[in-house]
């Protein structure tokens, strides 16, 4: 398996926990440079799929309403009244 596969198999969660990882092994500042730079360069990359992830479960919520006919209509979540 590809490691873009892997990672795109990752859950959401799994994502974040590495990241807490990486923010913790970057925070105690005892790593050479060229290893803080790959963690630096892997959280990004995790930072930008989780944004993903929640993008792609927002827009998978929507608001249901009822229809002038009665049946129920989707409206954005966001669709204040």
């Amino acid at each position: 398996m590809s490691p873009r596969k892997k990672e795109a198999a990752k859950t959401f969660e799994e994502n974040m926990t590495r990241l807490e990882e990486i923010v913790s092994q970057l925070e105690r500042g005892n790593a050479a440079l060229a290893d803080s730079l790959a963690l630096f360069e892997e959280g990004t990359k995790l930072a930008s799929a989780c944004a993903a992830m929640l993008d792609e479960a927002e827009q998978k919520v929507v608001k249901l309403q009822k229809g002038p006919d009665g049946e129920p209509v989707e409206l954005p979540f966001d669709t204040e009244e």
